[in-house]
């Protein structure tokens, strides 16, 4: 199967993880070739990429904003729990796993995507059913931080169940709840980040260890699960840069 990526940076991103068969770039006829344009071009022939120039509405339709570029590419290859394992090991550092239980809207899974991949997640556990996959436009989303992200796609409450026997502790976010006195977001961490509209389901939230709420002072009493989980990510790198001192 193929798909299509358009956009210089989702495009560029590809090519430079290396984790996809790239079959042919296609570039606007007239768009100039310099710049994140250069780069591209150089990547596609260290691949032995072909390039062909089409007029720009053919690219157009095929994504938004495809900025004068397109790759038509095989599908997003997507990993084993055990694979995240071996990465956290391969840089002798405690496990970090971002757990997304049933975000549905692409643009809110590309955020945290890029966030995730931002702060050196090993992985990322999406469900198997019913949940936004890494599209196209996710990977636009997450302006191609997905193709450097591991992510498996898994039955979330039993993967969390492997995690905890991995020795990670298990630390859900949730809207309202009363913060513990101490979450140990230092250490081995898989963090839960619930769907947009309902959060968490009921077993997934049986499996936290933790249930973290992040305070509001403002007359805004929510924030969407991408803004959230990314303000929790970038807590949890803070603290194990600490511990790691």
């Amino acid at each position: 199967m193929k798909e299509w990526i358009t956009g210089r940076n989702p495009v560029m991103e590809v090519m430079q993880a290396k984790r996809r068969q790239v079959f042919r770039l296609l570039l606007a006829s007239g768009v100039e070739e310099k710049g994140r344009i250069a780069e591209i071009l150089r990547a596609a022939a260290s691949i032995k990429a072909p390039v062909e120039r089409v007029a720009r509405e053919r690219l157009e339709r095929l994504g938004e904003n495809p900025q004068g570029v397109a790759a038509e590419v095989g599908v997003y290859p997507y990993v084993e729990l055990y694979d995240i394992y071996d990465l956290a090991k391969e840089r002798n550092e405690a496990l970090f796993v971002l757990v997304l239980d049933v975000i549905q809207n692409p643009q809110n899974l590309g955020t945290l995507l890029r966030t995730a991949e931002a702060v050196g997640v090993h992985g990322v556990i999406i469900p198997q059913h019913r949940a936004a996959e890494v599209t196209p436009a996710v990977v636009s989303a997450s302006a191609g931080a997905s193709e450097h992200l591991l992510i498996t796609r898994s039955n979330i409450a039993r993967s969390l169940e492997q995690l905890k026997e991995a020795g990670a502790w298990v630390v859900g976010l949730a809207e309202g709840e009363d913060a513990p006195a101490e979450v140990p977001l230092g250490g081995p961490i898989a963090l839960v980040v619930g769907n947009e509209g309902e959060g968490m389901r009921a077993l997934v939230r049986q499996q936290c260890d933790y249930i973290l709420s992040l305070p509001m002072r403002g007359r805004i009493q929510s924030l969407n699960a991408a803004v959230a989980g990314s303000i929790v990510l970038y807590q949890v790198l803070l603290a194990r840069q600490k511990t790691s001192r």
